[in-house]
């Protein structure tokens, strides 16, 4: 009895502290602010300087250069984004807050960028957030000549959407704001809110679980959380049917689905973008999810949908593969696909891992129990097939869910949301009229440190990358208990209370597939933010793995005469001739150049950009081949998309020379064939070097099966898991359609 008594007064005391910290006081600090950059606009002699050495390399390439090619990163996160929040905690292995200010010193003298946005989740984009972060990148913008400018900052927003299901999951997309006035911007960002099946509580802990967390985790940033979440948690969803410019400017504006998002952008009616990211990315991607249901039913907005991440530090979503990770049946039931040639999915290792057991103990039904382990797996509830096997370590999981062939794939790959199946993706209007995907082409870094642009550099694997994802699972709200290792699998269908949100997913082996990032670039008449918009509003883009690759691709007989650019769209009936251009990225010196030791100091230089800054030498690295792919589009939503994707449908090595690599094609097949078509190229450097490029370091046996992993996950931090890789650039398509007169 009066152990009970004494329980309950430690709870109420517990309680009743946690309700003292929730209500602000004890913290002695303000939650992430979003701050002032500290570093000057770098100085127009070096930017010169910078813009001189690309437009020399093109000219040694034969390239009359009207136009100039421009560095940025469309994808920022910032610690006003939970999942960064939470990183930079110290129970996850954080040193602190990176906030909006940072990305800005960061884009413009560590990783010397021509322009930038910043992509917080919009979910968690309380009022106070939102309107310190349109102060901090007006600032940004402020310390340079808007005529002339060192860099350009973009505002944005992530619309950070998942789903439960195939049928109810749309993926993440960036919004990019052009402009910074008042009457330009939305007084709040839009959010995908809650994902469908999924209670709120999985998203932001009650309040007696903040105040808990406040007091048991209080030397390891437990209070500083518990403060986020709850400023997070008294942000309520605007009411519905109300125009967006008469809701208040406090609560969390909702649209669940593409098709609302673009309509409340409509209802807004400023100058904005939209561009998907991280479609293949399993880690929060339904099996079997498919960017088909996207094209239709008013989901795709061709005027703000104009550029597609195909690279970023989540991995390439670029190829399609036609392995299915999952098999939906007609009547509504999923079944288990058996493995093929380079891909083992995940459902069916599940099965060999109950058989492995199963047999271990002598079962008798070994055969009955696999089954069910593969039906467990891909019945679990938000991608929570894992959970179904109890007690199972990571290494026993080996490759299973991966591209294995695939150039840097994203985690647990979906094939059917990658861009070439959307590339591949038609059918025809009540008109007859084609309904297709023309995007442009573009790559960022995803980055969750306030570091826009560090694929410049393979190094700090730790702050470079979101490697440090893996902790989730070891910090409080991410913690599973671990299991006894069992020959029974177990059903797992519907939401535990009990588990945090992350606990569905696999975030150590997934951690092992973060990568320092890719690369925007534009075609751009001016370095000023108008010429910029304009440029990838022309789709004139390309995105790399990170390095500087320079690129070029264009069709040389346009029906106008005259060739027209990557992410053109023309229709054409005679032979297209093809010409590609490309230019290796600097190699580079290690450390920071003079400019950026000069506005940085040595401390913020040595915390922000870990003592290593963009420092290009004189030595360019060769350009190996150049990939064509070709993609003829479906022509009714019935054809089969194997076949329509030819990757690669040419090659073309490139002489051993520094100064570059140009060809030219043409397609025989096109002026017969009676179909549309769409090209692109890719340029392919030298062997070199990169971050965690081969992530879970397979041993393979004489049939080619992983049966033993070296995960980089497991690495010590010192260890930046480089292996070699073939750095990249993609080029935006150039869409030739048949005349239809």
């Amino acid at each position: 009895m009066i152990r009970s008594i004494l329980i309950v007064i430690a709870v109420l005391v517990l309680i009743g502290v946690g309700v003292l910290y929730l209500a602000g006081s004890g913290f002695g600090i303000d939650d992430d602010l979003a701050g002032e950059s500290q570093g000057p606009a770098v100085a127009a002699a070096v930017v010169k300087e910078r813009a001189q050495r690309i437009q020399d390399a093109g000219t040694a390439l034969g390239i009359a250069q009207p136009k100039q090619i421009l560095f940025g990163d469309l994808h920022v996160h910032t610690t006003f984004s939970f999942d960064a929040f939470q990183m930079s905690l110290p129970m996850a292995g954080g040193d602190g807050a990176y906030p909006v200010a940072d990305a800005c010193d960061f884009a413009r003298h560590c990783a010397a960028l021509d322009f930038w946005s910043i992509n917080d989740h919009a979910m968690v984009l309380t009022e106070r957030r939102w309107s310190e972060t349109v102060a901090s990148v007006r600032q940004c913008n402020e310390v340079t000549d808007a005529a002339a400018p060192d860099l350009v900052s973009f505002l944005g927003w992530e619309w950070t959407q998942v789903g439960t299901t195939p049928e109810n999951h749309w993926g993440h997309k960036n919004v990019i704001v052009r402009d910074l006035g008042d009457d330009e911007i939305p007084a709040r960002p839009i959010s995908a809110g809650i994902p469908a099946g999924m209670p709120a509580g999985a998203v932001a802990p009650p309040t007696l679980t903040l105040g808990a967390l406040a007091i048991g985790m209080a030397d390891g940033g437990g209070r500083e959380f518990a403060k986020y979440m709850s400023e997070t948690g008294k942000l309520l969803d605007c009411p519905t049917g109300v125009p967006v410019r008469d809701l208040p400017t406090d609560c969390r504006e909702v649209a669940p689905t593409p098709k609302d998002l673009f309509e409340k952008l409509d209802d807004w009616g400023l100058n904005t973008m939209v561009i998907p990211h991280g479609t293949t990315w399993g880690f929060y991607t339904p099996l079997g999810s498919s960017w088909d249901k996207q094209l239709i039913n008013d989901q795709h907005d061709p005027n703000r949908q104009l550029l597609v991440e195909v690279f970023s530090g989540h991995g390439n979503s670029e190829e399609y593969r036609s392995f299915q990770e999952v098999i939906l049946n007609d009547d509504g039931t999923k079944t288990c696909p058996e493995p093929v040639e380079g891909y083992l999915p995940s459902c069916w290792r599940a099965g060999e891992i109950i058989t492995e057991r199963c047999e271990a103990e002598a079962g008798d039904d070994c055969d009955e129990r696999a089954a069910a382990a593969r039906q467990n797996y891909i019945d679990a509830f938000f991608n929570g097939g894992v959970r179904t096997v109890p007690g199972t370590e990571v290494a026993e999981w080996q490759d299973a869910g991966q591209c294995t062939d695939c150039f840097q794939p994203a985690f647990n790959y979906r094939p059917k949301s990658s861009v070439q199946y959307m590339m591949a993706l038609g059918r025809k209007n009540e008109d007859g009229e084609a309904i297709r995907f023309d995007f442009g082409f573009i790559a960022s870094s995803d980055n969750h440190s306030a570091r826009p642009g560090t694929g410049y550099k393979e190094v700090s694997r730790k702050e470079f990358t979101e490697a440090r994802f893996g902790r989730f699972t070891e910090t409080p709200l991410g913690e599973v208990d671990e299991e006894e290792p069992s020959a029974h699998s177990v059903s797992n269908t519907v939401f535990d209370p009990s588990a945090s949100t992350f606990s569905f997913f696999e975030t150590e082996r997934g951690a092992s597939f973060f990568l320092n990032g890719g690369l925007a670039a534009v075609h751009s008449n001016g370095r000023d933010r108008e010429s910029i918009w304009e440029a990838m509003e022309r789709k004139e883009t390309y995105g790399t793995s990170g390095p500087r690759i320079l690129l070029w691709f264009d069709l040389l007989n346009s029906p106008n005469g005259r060739p027209v650019p990557m992410g053109s769209s023309t229709d054409l009936a005679t032979l297209p001739i093809f010409q590609a251009r490309a230019v290796g990225s600097f190699e580079q010196i290690p450390g920071c150049p003079d400019d950026a030791t000069a506005a940085l100091s040595p401390d913020r230089l040595d915390r922000l950009c870990q003592g290593e800054c963009y420092h290009p030498s004189d030595v360019r690295r060769k350009i190996d081949r150049i990939e064509v792919v070709r993609v003829r589009p479906q022509e009714s939503d019935g054809e089969k998309i194997e076949g329509l994707v030819e990757d690669p449908w040419q090659v073309f090595d490139c002489p051993d020379d520094p100064a570059g690599c140009q060809v030219a094609f043409t397609d025989p097949e096109y002026s017969t064939s009676g179909r549309d078509a769409v090209y692109y190229v890719r340029a392919i450097e030298e062997t070199s070097d990169a971050v965690q490029a081969n992530p879970l370091g397979c041993t393979r046996d004489a049939d080619g099966r992983c049966v033993e992993i070296d995960p980089c996950f497991d690495r010590p931090w010192d260890d930046d898991c480089l292996a070699p890789t073939e750095e990249r650039a993609w080029s935006s398509p150039i869409y030739l359609g048949q005349p239809t007169s």
